[in-house]
């Protein structure tokens, strides 16, 4: 049975789209829905009250719109206000996946040792991975390191330019990663540069892919509750502030051309 109800994906900005470009590849009938709350970005300096409130007002506005999944495309929001989000999501019986769990319990199961996490400053001071890596396997070491930088370098066109090489060679050489087996990167953005970190660690360290792995979490809850889709897609994309730098950004997030509609959220 088809169930054609969208999927709601929500983020404080662009960054989330490398998530949803994954779930169009997996999924490719499902409908979605993306919000990204321009206005407000980045979450990564905010509080965690603030950043609650921004995400339950933002799920509120997805159970509106009849999504049967929420998908939280944001490290900063996961890290910060699961458990706010699933307070709106669940009395409605709509599942909430975060970007978080599945990435540690995928990690966790794997050969290694010594992973590396980077990530925003909200998201590496809230300590989640390392939390959630553990709560699956307790003998991996994880060592978190903020990288703040790397999304300015992204969002202004810099990735493949010897600024990227540069930030990417400043953070990654810091002896907190010393000896890693493995890394996490634990912001939607970075997978814009993933491959420079690939060559940064000539092969030698295991860079762990987010949104495929999210992506393939949320096909599994589909097809468990026989919640999958059918027939041609359709894609919306809302933002609570338009501007120039997410319309141009989108189209290379997202990997096509998307119309922005404006909905501002209080």
């Amino acid at each position: 049975m088809s169930d054609s109800r969208p999927l709601g994906i929500f983020d404080s900005g662009v960054g989330g789209l490398t998530i949803a470009r994954e779930i169009k590849k997996v999924l490719p009938h499902e409908n979605i829905i993306y919000y990204g709350d321009s206005k407000h970005l980045p979450y990564g300096n905010k509080s965690p009250e603030v950043i609650q409130q921004y995400s339950k007002n933002i799920t509120q506005f997805l159970v509106e719109q009849n999504c049967k999944a929420i998908i939280i495309a944001c490290n900063t929001a996961s890290s910060n206000a699961l458990d706010e989000i699933k307070s709106v999501a669940e009395p409605h019986q709509i599942p909430v996946l975060d970007v978080i769990t599945p990435v540690a319990e995928k990690a966790a199961y794997g050969f290694h040792q010594k992973m590396g996490v980077i990530a925003t400053k909200a998201t590496v001071y809230s300590g989640i991975y390392k939390k959630s890596i553990r709560q699956f396997n307790r003998h991996i070491k994880v060592q978190e390191l903020a990288t703040p930088l790397f999304v300015p370098v992204i969002e202004e066109g810099l990735a493949n330019t010897e600024i990227s090489k540069a930030v990417i060679e400043n953070y990654l050489s810091n002896r907190k990663l010393k000896d890693i087996d493995s890394i996490i990167l634990g912001c939607t953005h970075y997978p814009l540069i993933e491959k420079e970190i690939v060559d940064y660690y000539e092969g030698k360290v295991e860079v762990i892919n987010s949104p495929l792995t999210v992506a393939h979490a949320l096909k599994n809850i589909l097809v468990k509750n026989e919640m999958c889709a059918e027939g041609n897609p359709t894609y919306s994309f809302y933002v609570s502030d338009i501007t120039k730098n997410f319309q141009k950004l989108a189209k290379r997030f997202f990997g096509r051309e998307v119309e922005l509609k404006l909905k501002p959220l209080h």
